[in-house]
């Protein structure tokens, strides 16, 4: 009966000793999947994509305020009628978010009478503006857009300052943070833009 008391006493140490190690085992590997987790968060949203709050009202009916929307960055190259987030920068003290209108290189003609724009001679459809613009603002527009740069306006026109105006002007691709693609809150509005 002695015997058998060391025998299970002796058992009860071996399998306490070997809980720790596991025990320890398992944290360490916790810890390291959280931070690889961490990692790959931090690349997506540095360089992948970012989700970012509207502010304002100026690309009604497209964006509304307090609209969450998903920036993708990897690999973005500005096209014509995309919705973009521009960093702050030497004209800017805060990011915004504008359409792209025209691009480096092409003719853009802007008639403040009926509210058309033409790029490269063709009137685009604009289908998302809130309503006709009148708003001129006090920019000059050139008659081509610079190398490098690109003219953005609101989708709400009279109620945006963008490229028509000094504090904005032209944007450089530089500035450029990345495409708006998704709505993602408030629920009821998750789309595509």
């Amino acid at each position: 009966m002695h015997g058998s008391q060391k025998k299970q006493s002796r058992n009860f140490d071996s399998k306490h000793s070997c809980r720790s190690p596991k025990l320890a085992a398992l944290f360490f590997e916790w810890i390291e999947v959280t931070v690889q987790a961490v990692i790959i968060v931090v690349f997506l949203m540095v360089f992948v994509f970012r989700v970012v709050n509207v502010s304002g009202e100026s690309m009604l009916n497209t964006l509304h305020d307090e609209d969450r929307v998903v920036i993708t960055k990897w690999n973005y190259k500005p096209k014509n009628g995309d919705v973009v987030v521009i960093r702050h920068s030497r004209k800017l003290d805060f990011p915004i978010i504008k359409r792209i209108i025209a691009l480096e290189g092409q003719k853009l003609e802007i008639n403040f009478k009926d509210g058309s724009v033409k790029v490269d001679g063709a009137k685009i459809k604009e289908p998302y503006i809130k309503e006709r613009m009148w708003l001129k603002g006090d920019a000059e527009i050139p008659l081509v857009i610079p190398k490098g740069c690109c003219f953005v306006m609101g989708d709400n026109r009279n109620n945006s300052t963008d490229s028509r105006f000094s504090e904005v002007g032209l944007i450089s691709y530089e500035d450029i943070v990345g495409k708006a693609s998704y709505i993602v809150f408030p629920f009821h509005r998750i789309g595509v833009i």
